[in-house]
Formats: structure tokens, C-alpha cells, sequence
């Protein structure tokens, strides 16, 4: 009889590595040798963090905690800090606030020593979180955590920013600069970028002059994008040109497809939409091929401009250069034709969106349901709700208040009740739903006695 061969630990990890299903990752990390009696596995320390990354990133937490607790358990090795970052990281990317926190705090139970690479992490998530309170409480008290680097610096500069905070962000900097803490690219990234979200490009320019000067640190692309953006904003296009010259004389920047982006949207909204063509030809001389945030910029343009033979020109040619369409793209070319009253081709558009390979999200449904519910086109509406529904999703509140109000206004109360029977079937009326619902038809009270108003929302 054949011997079977067994999987050792080693080529446990080779074979986690390779598994893309972290379903199937998971049953071989518990199962190793299903066929095989044989002693308690010894588990490598890449095994565990291989499975625990794979868990972490398809978010299947529960399983990911269940391991968690098997390796703290091994009494062959310490695990390293950098697999509970990455733990970290995973809660934070799914904005999981309270485990983000319980992961910091019991990352000394594996017998692992916190250093400031688990305080980044843990700013990051929150970050991630929007928990810009936490994060400056725990500034208040940083010391008591870890010395603080430029990574740290970062983050928090990152999220002064992002509450607006640009007074708190400078004193951040100068803060970091007494410390003997050296900026980096980075740093000067995230403030020129909101220095120009600001409109203070004088500022944006003079600090990019600074970093240069003073601190002999080099801009990337992400500085010279940012500050093209903000010369857009301010529709000084000329500037954003001379500044894209700029990048292409420094050969290591390197070009990015949001430069040319970002100049294409800006000329569609300057008018100058005979020049884009020109910017489509450099763009591929450069070495920068279009892609699909590049060609929605060119849909929005021509859409804007109510050039809708255009837009859907461009669709096709996405196709032809093996670009594929996304939801975003369908979508502003529905919007806009709902916007101007076509609303057949807005709906031909968005029924022949699967056969074009891309289904329509919640935005498409949303947008298609609200530009009926404006044109009037009650059946088609209820048609598109309970299709909306089936998947999921819903309407905004504003769109249904609204619907709702019109339906009461022509008195078809038999439409009324068939919205309401779709959204109970999706358990998708809730509280508020009903409380506006109510509050409508009574005011319409006209229409009904009090029977009849009481059997219907009993209904």
C-alpha cells in the first residue's frame, strides 16, 4: 500500500500561499492531514499569518478572531507585532471602531511589545474610522503611548485636514520640526493638498518652494496633481499647463493619467473642449494610456454640453480600446438624460446595461426612479422600485417623500399601496418610512373616511 504523504508545516505555508479562497485557506490551515492520525500540528508563524491575512482581507473576521486565539495559545513562539498591525488595519478598512481599539489593547497578551508601529496602525484606523476625536485624544497623551516618527506626524497632520482644522495641521508640522523629526514627501503632500482644497494656491506654491529649498525634499506626482487641481479650481488653466510642462521635463516623476484627468475636466468646463483632443494625443505620446476615471471626465464633459451622441461615442470607443465601462460611466449618461427629459433613453441605457457588461448599482436604480418619479412616469417608477428593492436597495428618502406626496396629489391611492406592498416586501420600510407616509395621507384626508384611512395603513 502506498505511503501518503503528509504536509509538514512548511509546506503548509507554501500551499496557504497559494490559495486564493479563504474559505478553502481555511479549512486546509485546520485541516492539514485530513486523512492522516497523527499528532497536534505544529504550526509555523507564517502559516498563522498568512491565514490571518487572507481571513482579514476577505473579512471574514470571526474566523480571523478564532485563529487569533489558537496562536495565542503557542507556547513555540512569540507572535510579531506586525501580524496584530495588520489586524488593525483590516478593522479599520471596514470601519469596525471598537475592534480596531480592542486589537491595540491586547496586542501585549501575545507577549508582543508595542512600539510606534502598532500606535500608527492604530491612528490609521481611526483614521479609517473617522474617529478624529480619538485620534486627538490620543495626541493629548501620545507620550504615554510611543515615541511618535514622521509616519505618526503624518497621520495626524492627515487628519487635522481632514476636519478642516488647517491652523492645527501647521502647528503639527512645527511641532514635529522641534522635535528633531524630519518631514518628508508625504508630509508636504498632505498639506499642499489641502492648502489647494482650501484655495490658498499662493500658500500651496510657497510651502512646494520650501520643501525644495529648505528641506531638500523633492515634490512627486501627488504634489504637482494637487496643485494642478487647485490652478483648475481657480480656472487658471494656463498655469495648470505650464505646471504639467514642468513634470514632463523631470523624467522621474513620471506622468500620471490624473493629470491629464484633471486638465480634460478642466476644459470641458472652461469651454474648451476642441483642446481635449490635443491633450489625448500627448497623453498616449507619453506613455499614459487613458483610463476609465480618464474617459468618464470626457462622458461628464460632453454630457454637461447635452452632447449626448458624443458620450455615448465615447463609451464605444472605451470598448474599442479594451477599456471597460463601469457603473460611474453609465450612470452620468443616464443622469443627464433624465436631467433633460429623455427619459426613454435614459431607460433604454440603463436596461441595456447588463447586456454591456456592467449591472446597474444602487446609484443607477436611485437616479433612473428619481427621473421618472419627476417626469411623472408613475407605473414605470413603481416598475423600477420593485426591481430596487429585489436587489436591496432603496430610494433616497428625499425621492420617496416626493413620490409619495405626487402619488397622493393625483389621488391613486392604489398606486400608493403598491409602493408601500414593495418596500414591506423588502423589509425595506422602516420607521421614518411610515411616520412620512402618514403624515402625507393624512393631510389628504379629503380623499377617505377614517375607516378606510385606518384599513389602508393597516394594510
Amino acid at each position: 500500500m502506498e505511503k501518503v504523504k503528509m504536509i509538514s508545516p512548511f509546506r503548509l505555508s507554501s500551499l496557504l500561499r497559494l490559495e486564493k479562497d479563504p474559505k478553502l485557506a481555511l479549512q486546509l490551515f485546520r485541516n492539514p492531514n485530513p486523512d492522516i492520525s497523527q499528532k497536534l500540528f505544529r504550526y509555523s508563524l507564517l502559516s498563522y499569518d498568512l491565514i490571518i491575512s487572507k481571513l482579514g482581507r476577505a473579512k471574514m473576521f470571526d474566523e480571523m478572531e478564532e485563529i487569533l486565539d489558537q496562536m495565542k495559545d503557542e507556547n513555540r513562539f512569540s507572535p510579531k507585532e506586525v501580524i496584530l498591525c495588520n489586524v488593525i488595519t483590516f478593522y479599520g478598512r471596514s470601519r469596525s471602531y471598537e475592534q480596531v481599539l480592542r486589537t491595540y489593547d491586547r496586542i501585549s497578551s501575545f507577549r508582543c511589545q508595542r512600539t510606534v508601529r502598532s500606535l500608527n496602525s492604530l491612528l490609521n484606523a481611526l483614521l479609517n474610522c473617522r474617529r478624529l476625536d480619538k485620534i486627538r485624544e490620543i495626541y493629548l497623551d501620545i507620550d504615554q503611548y510611543s515615541s511618535p516618527d514622521a509616519c505618526t506626524y503624518n497621520i495626524l497632520i492627515n487628519a487635522a485636514c481632514m476636519s478642516n482644522s488647517l491652523d492645527v495641521a501647521w502647528e503639527l508640522f512645527d511641532e514635529m520640526r522641534r522635535k528633531g523629526i524630519q518631514p518628508n514627501v508625504v508630509t508636504f503632500g498632505t498639506l499642499i493638498s489641502a492648502l489647494c482644497e482650501s484655495s490658498k494656491l499662493d500658500d500651496a506654491f510657497r510651502l512646494k518652494e520650501d520643501m525644495q529649498r529648505l528641506f531638500h525634499v523633492k515634490p512627486n506626482a501627488f504634489i504637482y496633481v494637487s496643485l494642478i487641481k487647485g490652478l483648475c479650481k481657480a480656472n487658471e488653466l494656463n498655469l495648470a499647463f505650464k505646471l504639467k510642462e514642468e513634470m514632463l521635463v523631470d523624467n522621474t516623476l513620471g506622468m500620471d493619467s490624473a493629470v491629464y484627468t484633471t486638465l480634460i475636466s478642466a476644459l470641458f468646463q472652461s469651454g474648451r473642449k476642441g483642446e481635449v483632443s490635443g491633450v489625448l494625443e500627448e497623453m498616449r505620446e507619453a506613455g499614459c494610456k487613458p483610463d476609465t476615471v480618464t474617459y468618464n471626465a470626457m462622458i461628464s464633459g460632453f454630457c454637461m454640453e447635452k452632447d449626448f451622441d458624443s458620450a455615448f461615442g465615447v463609451l464605444d470607443e472605451m470598448v474599442g480600446k479594451g477599456c471597460k465601462p463601469d457603473a460611474i460611466s453609465y450612470n452620468i449618461v443616464i443622469a443627464c438624460l433624465c436631467k433633460d427629459g429623455r427619459l426613454r433613453e435614459a431607460c433604454d441605457l440603463f436596461e441595456d446595461m447588463p447586456r454591456r457588461g456592467c449591472a446597474p448599482d444602487v446609484v443607477s436604480y436611485r437616479t433612473i426612479f428619481y427621473g421618472l418619479c419627476e417626469g411623472m412616469e408613475f407605473k414605470e417608477a413603481i416598475s423600477i422600485l420593485d426591481e430596487m428593492v429585489f436587489k436591496g436597495f432603496v430610494p433616497h428618502s428625499s425621492s420617496l417623500q416626493k413620490f409619495v406626496d405626487r402619488l397622493c396629489r393625483e389621488g391613486d391611492m392604489d398606486m400608493l399601496m403598491s409602493v408601500l406592498n414593495s418596500l414591506a416586501k423588502g423589509n425595506a420600510i422602516n420607521v421614518d418610512t411610515w411616520k412620512m407616509v402618514t403624515t402625507i395621507v393624512c393631510k389628504k384626508t379629503e380623499l377617505f373616511n377614517r375607516s378606510e384611512l385606518v384599513d389602508m395603513l393597516l394594510l
